[in-house]
């Protein structure tokens, strides 16, 4: 690595200002600070200084989503092994998600860095950081059988519209990695529900016997076939259809335990979100008038994506709510509503991704009122010891 460093200081005077390369500064800056915690201090005013910064901090939630990279691409297998009849070895059925999964992850950073270093040079800014955990985000969220090209499509729409066009990184009101599952949803519906999207192979026949269905347990629950869902231990573990990454609750589990551990992910809203869900779950038993609503609370958390959603999606810092309270609120109405529309929306079984993209938006009005709020109680107080 001190060579690599050495190396870097000697070719670093060409990518300053009056250097031949220029304007390549902010590509080299980013490469720079990817391998070496930067050497640049802050000039005036009062600042807290940590031992982390935002590419360490995109680093750990990256590997907090190893599990559930590693899990899907090995559920990807399983389920077109179960689909087409035949058996394989573990390393069969994971090298086979692998070579599914592995393109739409290349597709996803390839395209999304690829306009974050052209905005970036554009601008003469830093390269921020943000879409290291976008890029992985985004193909976790999609079901296994997306055409490459609108993966493509969907990650410049997230990365220009969804936060480009707000100013980049830190300034963006929405989660990019659901605007780009909202925008596949909304313009190409075909290709983001049913039952033939959810398992490699399912679209254009690959042998799929006639026996197999490729229905997730929301859709069942969704039709009324309650009876059809998976055991408890299924839809933990995550051997069931669905998108790339959210299917496997445990997986799912062991990042939150690696962010809450490290400080990254909020606790607040984790919890609250799953406390909201489960809140929503016990209303809807107790005026159950369909199959659907009949479902234990507490089993609402395993299907879909609820898990993946509050662990990884609401916890954005930058589209999240910032304060204590704002946070306990604004995470458990993503939970109250996820269950909400997902169980009276019959068009729409899944309803974590627009709970968290509204509460995006109503974000900075929750802290506005909770900053309002305590404003208001401490001039309460100063007033009343006057």
């Amino acid at each position: 690595m001190k060579s690599l460093r050495n190396y870097l200081d000697k070719i670093k005077p060409h990518f300053e200002k009056g250097g031949k390369f220029e304007k390549f500064e902010s590509t080299f800056e980013a490469f720079e600070t990817f391998m070496f915690v930067p050497d640049t201090v802050t000039k005036k005013g009062t600042h807290v200084r940590d031992s982390i910064d935002m590419k360490r901090t995109m680093a750990i939630v990256v590997f907090a989503l190893v599990p559930t990279v590693l899990f899907g691409m090995w559920n990807v297998g399983l389920q077109h092994f179960n689909a087409t009849g035949q058996e394989g070895t573990l390393f069969e059925l994971f090298w086979f998600g692998f070579l599914r999964v592995f393109p739409i992850i290349v597709v996803s950073y390839a395209v999304g860095l690829g306009i974050e270093f052209a905005f970036a040079q554009y601008r003469g800014h830093e390269v921020n950081e943000g879409f290291l955990v976008s890029g992985i985000l985004i193909p976790l969220v999609l079901p296994v059988d997306v055409p490459l090209w609108m993966v493509a499509v969907a990650t410049a729409f997230a990365v220009v519209i969804g936060k480009e066009v707000f100013g980049g990184t830190g300034m963006n009101i929405l989660n990019p990695a659901l605007t780009a599952r909202a925008f596949l949803f909304f313009a190409y519906p075909s290709y983001m529900s049913g039952n033939e999207v959810w398992t490699h192979g399912m679209m254009n026949g690959e042998g799929i016997i006639d026996s197999y269905s490729g229905a997730t347990p929301l859709a069942e629950a969704a039709a009324g076939n309650i009876d059809k869902l998976p055991s408890i231990q299924e839809m933990f573990i995550g051997t069931i259809p669905g998108s790339i990454g959210e299917t496997s609750t445990i997986a799912i589990l062991i990042g939150a335990a690696i962010l809450l551990f490290t400080g990254i992910g909020s606790a607040r809203i984790m919890i609250s979100t799953f406390i909201g869900g489960l809140v929503m779950g016990l209303l809807l038993n107790i005026f159950a008038v369909n199959p659907f609503m009949e479902i234990p609370a507490w089993e609402h958390l395993l299907l879909g994506g609820f898990a993946f959603g509050a662990v990884f999606m609401a916890t954005d810092p930058v589209s999240a709510a910032q304060t204590p309270k704002g946070k306990i609120i604004y995470g458990f109405l993503i939970g109250f509503l996820a269950i909400l529309i997902r169980v009276i929306n019959p068009a729409y079984p899944e309803g974590v991704m627009l709970a968290i993209l509204l509460m995006n938006v109503f974000a900075p009005l929750i802290d506005h009122y909770v900053i309002e709020a305590n404003i208001k109680k401490r001039l309460k107080r100063a007033k009343v010891k006057a």
